[in-house]
Order: structure tokens, then C-alpha cells, then sequence
């Protein structure tokens, strides 16, 4: 079984993956691009090439994809700004819990949708363990994302909600995690933090600041993916 990295927002126009081979999973409905990396298949949720919006991404055709070529677990990177000034632009969390109360996809119809969605607890401790262990990067245990439906940013208003019950908000992770989950795809995601939310810093929050923080963590998180990965990738499921 094989390993799959999913990428986001902090990933996109990276130079992680850029040289692998692409091919194209195609079930006669779907047609989906994903990199060989050799050890691992790393899937770009908003596209490699044209921009796919967070709201429009097909998380379930990405996961049967993965599936499809074999995986049994998924590490996701996810965008995300900081509810609270506990976590700065550049952090790294390993969530362990979220909010999404919107409709989330499901792969199923029937009564197989109602599966009590989470993070696979073993897989998550061995990310949290190959972290440490191939790096030397800080990543926090712990924490709760909230998903925004998007693609519009959240309001002051929202943030301030939103900061009572999570530490960080973004726009998939909540909808990928059930759609992994129901699948039988063991998932883990390691949020990383690119802005203070909406009224949370000193400056108003724009798109331009949001994208100027991604690419000020992009290059740290691409350094730790050479040593990650592989490692991972290395582990028997």
C-alpha cells in the first residue's frame, strides 16, 4: 500500500513534485492528475496548472483517485489562518479535531455516510513521531480547524465565533477528511499557518497577504516534505 500527500494552497506553484511524472486517473466521470514521486503520490486538491477555488474542488473524485492507485493513508497539508495570536504566521499544527458544519461531500448514497468522522489515531501518531524525528521544524499536537464554506475570506464578526470553539479556519480539510474517511483512507493533516485571520493582527487581512504569507512558509515546508515523505512512505501500513 502507498503513501499519498495531498497539497493546498501552501503548496501551490511549489517546487515539490514539479520534476515527477504525472499521470491521470480517469473513471470515465473524473478525470484526475496526480505525481508519481517514486515512494508516494502527491495530489494537488486545487490543480496543477489552472487554479481550482476551494468550493469547487471534487474532494471525493481526489480520494477514490488515490485509492485507485493503491494508497491506504493521507498526509494533507492545509492553508489556514490563525483564530487567536497563539499561533503566528509559519506554525505548524497536527489537528486533531474540526468544525464543518455545512453539507460535506459524501462518496455514498446510503446509510454508509453515517460513519463518525476523524483523524485515523495510529496514522496520526506515526506523523506526529516521523515529524520529530526527520526534522527539526516545531509542530504543535493538537488543535481544531474550522471550515468556512469560501471562497470568500471570513468576516471580523465570524473570526470572533469562530475563535471560541477552533484555533484555525480554512476552506477543505473538514470535507477531505470525511471523504477520506468514508473511503477506508487513513487521514492526517498538518495545518499550516499563512495569516492571522480576519480582525486577529495588527493589519487588515487581505487575499494579497494571505498569498505573500504562503510564500513565506512555502520554502520551510518544502524542506521539511523531502525528509518527511520519505520516511513516511518508507513505514509499512
Amino acid at each position: 500500500m502507498t503513501l499519498a500527500v495531498v497539497g493546498g494552497n501552501g503548496l501551490f506553484g511549489s517546487r515539490f513534485g514539479a520534476d515527477a511524472p504525472e499521470l491521470t486517473v480517469d473513471d470515465g466521470t473524473h478525470a484526475v492528475v496526480v505525481r508519481d514521486l517514486g515512494d508516494a503520490y502527491f495530489l494537488q486538491r486545487h490543480g496543477f496548472g489552472a487554479y481550482t477555488p476551494p468550493h469547487l474542488v471534487d474532494h471525493v473524485a481526489n480520494m477514490r483517485a488515490l485509492m485507485a492507485l493503491g494508497c491506504d493513508r493521507v498526509l494533507a497539508l492545509n492553508s489556514c489562518g490563525a483564530l487567536h495570536d497563539g499561533f503566528v504566521p509559519g506554525a505548524f499544527l497536527l489537528v486533531d479535531d474540526f468544525v464543518a458544519l455545512g453539507a460535506l461531500p459524501s462518496p455514498f448514497p446510503d446509510e454508509r455516510g453515517h460513519r463518525v468522522p476523524g483523524f485515523d489515531g495510529a496514522w496520526r501518531s506515526r506523523v506526529l513521531d516521523t515529524w520529530h524525528s526527520s526534522t527539526t521544524v516545531p509542530l504543535h499536537d493538537g488543535g481544531v480547524y474550522w471550515q468556512a464554506t469560501g471562497p470568500r475570506l471570513e468576516t471580523v464578526a465570524e473570526v470572533r465565533l469562530f475563535a471560541q470553539h477552533a484555533d484555525v479556519v480554512g476552506m477543505t480539510m473538514g470535507s477531505e477528511c470525511v471523504a477520506a474517511g468514508e473511503l477506508g483512507l487513513a487521514y492526517a493533516s498538518v495545518c499550516v499557518v499563512d495569516n492571522l485571520a480576519n480582525g486577529v493582527g495588527e493589519h487588515p487581512l487581505t487575499w494579497s497577504g494571505s498569498e505573500a504569507g504562503r510564500d513565506s512558509t512555502q520554502l520551510v515546508l518544502e524542506k521539511v516534505l523531502v525528509a518527511l515523505v520519505p520516511a513516511l512512505a518508507g513505514q509499512s501500513s
